[in-house]
């Protein structure tokens, strides 16, 4: 989702600077918030406390009139490991066909949900307003863009930046992972130290897994960067296509993929309290990461 979209070089930012302030500044306020939660307890959303006190053994349609059984946390790994005779916490398990999981007994994808999820990402609604609000944004900044000024300016700039999404996700989501059968997705770890899941999160850039679980290169991303970057020196206006530009483009991509990945792991700690929905900053994180629009 816009991760590999690449601009017009047409602002002052220092780009060079961009990717270790954006990663720090990630960690240090998802940090922040982490440890306060953990500090303050504070109280599950209401869904949440009616779910729970569902009985487990009850029928869903007499016990949860109003379709709140959903509502219920996800299965944990924990979960799965009650000894015997031992009743289950009511829980639902996850599903699959999603960007980011938190079990690792969530089922593995078909080469047909590697398709279903790249299509999800792209026509996420946020991701789609995500799009739209930044190309605005970019040509009321820079109205002597390449793009032009007005409308016609922010619809060309939108249909580029749509395309290089699609782009991006197609090679990431689904091809790459379908012909080297790894899986596309970001395996959280909940309940992990701190320091251990900002590891994972800043190692997957480099590192993923294979769909039956193994340890394998993150080929998704590290094939990604420089593929896509030489389909857009093929039609994108305004970028520099030369080899120093291009290899820039890569290297920048590759260094703050990992804010995403580390709003991935935390943020879903503070959304299940305070309501965040996770695509919506995962796309302002990305816009962080990346510079200002029309950086690179």
């Amino acid at each position: 989702m816009q991760r590999f979209v690449q601009r017009s070089q047409h602002s002052s930012a220092p780009v060079g600077a961009l990717p270790g302030f954006a990663l720090l500044l990630t960690v240090s306020i998802l940090h922040g918030c982490v440890t306060g939660l953990s500090a303050q307890a504070l109280p599950d959303a209401p869904s949440a406390l009616l779910a729970a006190s569902l009985p487990p053994d009850a029928d869903t349609a007499d016990a949860d009139p109003q379709n709140t059984r959903h509502k219920l946390p996800l299965c944990t790994d924990l979960d799965f490991k009650a000894a015997p005779g031992q009743v289950r916490p009511p829980c639902r398990e996850e599903n699959p066909i999603q960007p980011v999981v938190s079990s690792s007994r969530v089922k593995r994808l078909t080469v047909k949900d590697k398709g279903v999820l790249a299509y999800r990402d792209i026509v996420d609604p946020f991701n789609l307003i995500t799009i739209a609000g930044s190309s605005a944004v970019t040509v009321a900044a820079e109205p002597h863009s390449a793009y032009g000024p007005g409308f016609k300016g922010f619809g060309e700039l939108t249909g580029y930046s749509l395309t290089e999404d699609v782009v991006g996700e197609t090679l990431a989501t689904f091809a790459i992972p379908s012909i080297v059968q790894e899986d596309p997705r970001y395996h959280r770890m909940p309940g992990r130290p701190f320091g251990r899941r900002l590891l994972h999160a800043v190692a997957h850039t480099w590192v993923s897994q294979h769909d039956d679980g193994r340890t394998m290169p993150n080929y998704a991303i590290l094939l990604t960067y420089p593929i896509a970057a030489e389909i857009f020196n093929l039609y994108v206006p305004g970028i520099a296509t030369d080899a120093p530009s291009t290899g820039k483009r890569i290297l920048v991509g590759l260094a703050t993929n990992p804010a995403d990945d580390i709003v991935s792991e935390f943020l879903p700690d503070i959304a299940k309290r305070i309501h965040v929905r996770i695509v919506f900053v995962q796309q302002i994180m990305n816009q962080v990461a990346l510079g200002s629009p029309g950086t690179l």
